[in-house]
């Protein structure tokens, strides 16, 4: 009698799951599927910032091969395994994002360590220096004719050797700057960016860093802000400054991402990062090059990845 019970109740029990109504599954899984995309946009926000709006072709793709569907009976079931594995892409896609904002944290915290040591070396120590040469002049002391003659040749040292210490290197340094030819074309934002190239070119690194900067804040809207970003880096780069220029590219690719410079920066940002010690890092940046852009990067930037993609060993 017992055992007709438990048959009666299985078979009731799987008659009642087979009578489930398919739309309330079907409702469920709709749910879930406008959870995963309300969530795929938010990661692309914040991986993609300033990207297009629309979705980014998944990894995973469906199987959309006639004779797997004709033996898929339930069309649910063949939904669920694509929400999972959308699921699955969503948390590998969050994982990476949080690992790039701790490595953009630490690259913040580098450069502001590195600028504020530089603030502190490179004080203006003329504020300094003028008030100690002018205790010298204590020649108001003596009164007498013979004290200011014995005076006269002891203060003549003290300023024959002053000057020519602080003049000759920044007469020289001047000179060297007065030999850039300052383009006049007519076009500001362009004759400005030429004259920090072309002073880049000469190798005078401070001061086309200078005029680099003032580019980009002046225009940061115009095309040449692509352009002086990125070789603001590169003058870093070529000064010995990794940690600097590996931020200044990653600027230009972050604020202009469709710049005419932006996979440039991104290139060198993975060579920075080699130099650095972070081979990692630079392997992630050369990966996204390639994700990003792809063949649509100049040929010389695919060119020059590849050799420094080789050379950090990825």
């Amino acid at each position: 009698m017992r055992m007709r019970q438990i048959t009666f109740l299985g078979a009731a029990t799987l008659a009642l799951a087979a009578t489930l109504p398919a739309p309330a599954q079907e409702g469920a899984i709709d749910k879930r599927v406008e959870r995963l995309e309300k969530e795929m946009r938010a990661v692309q926000r914040s991986v993609f910032p300033g990207g297009s709006p629309t979705f980014f072709e998944g990894e995973i793709a469906p199987d959309n091969t006639p004779g797997e569907r004709a033996r898929s009976n339930a069309p649910v079931i063949d939904l669920t395994a694509r929400v999972d594995a959308l699921e699955s892409q969503l948390q590998a896609l969050t994982g990476q994002t949080e690992q790039n904002a701790f490595q953009l944290r630490e690259l913040e915290k580098q450069f502001t360590a590195y600028k504020t040591e530089m603030d502190k070396r490179f004080a203006d120590p003329a504020a300094t220096a003028t008030p100690a040469s002018l205790p010298p002049a204590p020649t108001v002391k003596p009164p007498t004719a013979a004290s200011t003659v014995a005076a006269t040749p002891a203060k003549k040292p003290a300023v024959t050797t002053a000057k020519p210490a602080a003049t000759t290197p920044n007469a020289a340094r001047l000179a060297l700057v007065k030999k850039v030819e300052i383009p006049a074309t007519g076009n500001e934002t362009k004759d400005a960016y030429d004259y920090g190239y072309r002073l880049w070119e000469a190798k005078l690194y401070p001061e086309a860093q200078a005029q680099l900067k003032q580019v980009v804040t002046k225009w940061p809207n115009s095309s040449q802000a692509s352009f002086a970003q990125n070789l603001l880096g590169r003058a870093y780069l070529d000064e010995g400054k990794p940690s600097l220029a590996a931020v200044a590219f990653y600027n230009n690719y972050k604020d202009r991402p469709s710049g005419a410079r932006a996979p440039h920066s991104l290139m060198y940002m993975g060579v920075a990062l080699d130099k650095l010690g972070r081979k990692a890092d630079a392997c992630k940046a050369f990966r996204e090059l390639e994700e990003v852009y792809g063949d649509k990067a100049p040929q010389d930037v695919r060119t020059d990845a590849a050799a420094a993609k080789t050379k950090a060993g990825c």
